[in-house]
């Protein structure tokens, strides 16, 4: 009789620990993005945060460098990604749009300034002198977006310029070796090409709502919720770190992107790092959304609101 309790109180403790490591997973699989300047990010990888705050439950964490929202929305739907610690919600919604689930766990940043259109050097003085010139790119992305918007407000569509889907450290090549007319750039890159004489045409600012989040598939939230949700924490507790070290933090992202420390400065004061969503993010999640639909960009609409996460709320 009390062998007979004592194995099924060592049967129900079995159990419940194989329940418990179910409730875990045995790695991460999360995208680092560097660019615009997403010193969350940086912090996060570069102090090894994720690592020391999973380590006692033997969580392995598999940092992935994917810079295309496009792509990393493939990647997600491939299963090969689970979070994107930095997404831009163009990417996201038109994920969206053709059925991938990806949703919102918290913010990250409001970088208008930081996306540009940069034409070559003298050839390309406005928006207007794109007409019939060859741009290159990342398709699929919040620059993407930046150049039909700019296009629009001038009378024109993306069929009026000659667009090629490039990733940007190569159109920035392209731009500085004079074989392309403009390139849409973002943060360094942008630094870069006016440093060798190029023209920003216009930035994102007064023409898209740039809102990079962090993401994550709706598979992994629904199994892994608690774990999800100390990743965002983590994501938050590099703010405050990079609030108390600000000079430490924009270091790392200078060396990161391989630029001076006053440009480094430049760029963290034009990124308007932020963690909780509004409303006013909500209402221009549906703006980009209607923009995107209206431009065939996206194949079809979605609730907006459902693809928000209560930890992006609070």
């Amino acid at each position: 009789m009390f062998r007979t309790s004592l194995s099924v109180l060592f049967a129900g403790l079995f159990s419940a620990s194989l329940c418990f490591a179910a409730d875990l997973p045995k790695e991460i699989n999360i995208v680092y993005v560097k660019a615009p300047f997403n010193l969350q990010n940086i912090v996060m990888k570069e102090k090894g945060m994720l690592e020391k705050t999973f380590e006692k439950d033997n969580i392995k964490i598999n940092w992935k460098t994917i810079t295309s929202g496009s792509k990393q929305t493939q990647a997600m739907a491939g299963k090969s990604i689970d979070i994107s610690a930095v997404m831009n919600t163009s990417s996201l919604l038109m994920a969206n749009g053709v059925g991938n689930k990806i949703l919102i766990a918290t913010g990250v940043s409001h970088p208008a300034d930081t996306f540009a259109i940069v034409g070559k050097p003298e050839a390309i003085q406005s928006i207007k002198d794109l007409k019939g010139k060859k741009i290159v790119g990342p398709k699929g992305t919040v620059l993407h977006q930046l150049l039909v918007a700019a296009l629009n407000k001038e009378g024109m569509s993306i069929k009026d310029v000659k667009f090629i889907s490039m990733d940007q450290p190569t159109a920035l090549a392209a731009l500085l070796a004079g074989r392309v007319d403009a390139a849409l750039l973002a943060a360094s890159g942008v630094i870069k090409a006016e440093k060798s004489g190029s023209k920003v045409i216009t930035t994102a600012k007064d023409l898209v709502n740039v809102n990079l989040v962090t993401t994550v598939t709706e598979d992994f939230a629904k199994k892994y919720p608690e774990v999800l949700d100390t990743v965002v924490k983590v994501q938050r507790e590099a703010l405050d770190w990079i609030k108390k070290n600000p000079e430490e933090a924009i270091g790392l992202g200078a060396k990161e992107h391989g630029i001076d420390m006053d440009d480094a400065r430049k760029l963290a004061s034009w990124s308007n790092y932020y963690n909780t969503l509004n409303e006013k993010d909500i209402e221009g999640l549906q703006k980009d959304q209607d923009f995107l639909f209206d431009n065939k960009m996206m194949e079809k609409k979605v609730d907006v609101k459902s693809l928000v996460l209560p930890s992006a709320l609070k």
